[in-house]
């Protein structure tokens, strides 16, 4: 079947947005805990970006040899940006949220090299554990209000 037919779906209608080689999921609301969560490693992974790239500058531009060098620098900040990208694709199951948990201390021992990244990591795992128990709340309730109705 080609032409005219693709992505229509057994109704013979093409669901909104679904084109060629693309189907519709309706896996129903998203919980608040995850969008909660994407929100925060979204920005958290500007911030982390940014904290890399000015360890760089300090690295390179200090006249003693520091503890880490540029190279394991941005080959460190590179792999935890990514890894938070990743992070936020693996969401839609329960166990990645034990995978922020670690990336949050991981963060917050970047602290070690640059010591405002304590700062930052202390404020970002604050908004993760906010994020992970009122998202967790308000997912429960709506799950009972669900239920009510049905």
């Amino acid at each position: 079947m080609t032409g005219a037919t693709e992505g229509v779906n057994a109704e013979g209608v093409n669901p909104v947005g679904a084109g060629p080689g693309r189907s519709r999921r309706s896996s129903g609301p998203r919980s608040v805990k995850r969008s909660l969560a994407t929100i925060l490693l979204g920005f958290e992974t500007i911030v982390v970006f940014l904290g890399a790239v000015v360890t760089l500058g300090l690295v390179s531009v200090a006249t003693e040899p520091g503890p880490v060098s540029p190279l394991a620098v941005v080959i460190g900040g590179v792999l935890l940006c990514l890894s938070m990208v990743a992070l936020i694709a693996l969401l839609r199951f329960r166990w990645s949220y034990f995978i922020g948990w670690l990336l949050q201390a991981v963060i917050i021992a970047t602290g070690f090299v640059t010591p405002a990244m304590f700062f930052v990591g202390a404020l970002f795992a604050a908004m993760w554990t906010y994020s992970m128990i009122v998202g967790s709340k308000i997912d429960h309730t709506h799950r009972d209000q669900y239920k009510e109705i049905k």
